[in-house]
């Protein structure tokens, strides 16, 4: 039986040793992985989510799902991959049922007098904020995020794969479990609809250089 794998050790691993080790019973070396790709998974998480408490679970979640079908890893394929695509699937199941979760609780549904349901989004409305409110950094981070939150889980899958995380387009319809053509499409939509969202804050600064009080 192979000695289990040390911290001074770790280092010189390789992902298919520990994936070997963990199989044979080495509870020690599915920790390697874990602590090499915990920080990475944290960040698509996080940029997916929005929300750090949440993208820890998700982290905790694709790790547990990927111990479990370990068995089912061929070892064609690099292990980080493989474990991204478990991370991406999982924080768009999340994202879906948080929607579905918040649209039932802040949005209720009304009955009419005719006892026929009204769709509150309807009535709901959402002042476009001025140019002069979105000035600073922490402005845009803010428009940023309310525009991804508008996204559907797919373009936000495909936005941040491709623009954050640099993956190609192959990979990104792997995830969505869709083709390249569709993929592609999806990453343009969702470019369309951020640019669309930052308009207010691009017009802002442009008119801001054009009178000289931005560098």
């Amino acid at each position: 039986m192979k000695a289990s794998i040390g911290e001074s050790e770790n280092h010189a691993v390789t992902d298919a040793i520990a994936v070997e080790r963990t199989l044979a019973g080495d509870r020690d070396a599915y920790r390697v992985l874990v602590d090499r790709y915990s920080l990475y998974l944290y960040r698509l998480a996080f940029r997916m989510t929005g929300n750090s408490h949440e993208a820890e679970e998700v982290v905790q979640e694709a790790f547990l799902r990927a111990y479990q079908k370990l068995k089912q890893f061929a070892g064609n394929s690099n292990f980080g991959t493989w474990v991204y695509r478990i991370t991406a699937n999982y924080a768009i199941d999340r994202i879906r049922q948080r929607n579905l979760e918040e649209t039932r609780q802040a949005l209720p549904a009304r009955l009419s007098n005719d006892g026929v349901e009204v769709d509150p989004v309807a009535w709901v409305q959402d002042p476009a904020a001025s140019p002069e409110r979105l000035a600073g950094s922490a402005e845009l981070a803010a428009k940023i995020k309310q525009a991804l939150d508008t996204l559907t889980p797919a373009e936000r899958t495909a936005i941040v794969m491709r623009h954050w995380d640099g993956c190609a387009i192959e990979e990104i319809a792997a995830v969505l479990k869709s083709n390249s053509n569709a993929t592609k499409n999806t990453v343009f939509r969702a470019v369309a609809k951020l640019r669309k969202a930052l308009e207010p804050f691009a017009e802002f600064r442009n008119t801001a250089r054009a009178m000289g009080t931005e560098s």
